[in-house]
């Protein structure tokens, strides 16, 4: 059997929504796999080029909550300033939060080819360490 990557994700079949998951070796980079896997539910990245770097941080939480609180900024700043990133990297802040710094381009710049996540849900969430690496699993309202 294929051992699967040290860090990736995929879109799994869920009813009406949309449901993601994420892991990684790190809680970091697995918070940046998810940002990768929520993007990549409904765009087509072909030809798009990262542009403007954009820093977010998120406060000190619950690891679910600033999983959640990352995937929401994605999504609120895809309605408000159309832009979604391509390439996302997360630090630790040092006080229990997150530094995420992103790459965007416009929302006219790619292709929809999915349904548009409207929110994250927190039915069903999941994000934590198993073994040596962090995993996820969140369900996007679409």
């Amino acid at each position: 059997m294929e051992q699967p990557a040290p860090r990736g994700h995929r879109c799994v079949p869920h009813t009406a929504d949309v449901r993601i998951e994420a892991w990684a070796p790190t809680r970091e980079a697995c918070v940046a796999e998810a940002v990768t896997a929520l993007v990549d539910t409904f765009i087509d990245r072909a030809g798009a080029e990262p542009g403007t770097e954009r820093e977010f941080r998120a406060p000190a939480a619950t690891d679910e909550d600033l999983l959640v609180t990352v995937l929401d900024e994605v999504i609120f700043r895809m309605d408000t300033a159309d832009e979604l990133p391509l390439s996302t990297e997360v630090a630790d802040d040092g006080a229990g939060g997150l530094v995420v710094c992103w790459r965007v381009t416009g929302t006219d710049a790619v292709e929809l080819i999915g349904a548009v996540p409207k929110a994250v849900s927190l039915h069903e969430l999941r994000f934590g360490p198993t073994g040596d690496t962090w995993s996820c699993a969140v369900t996007l309202d679409v």
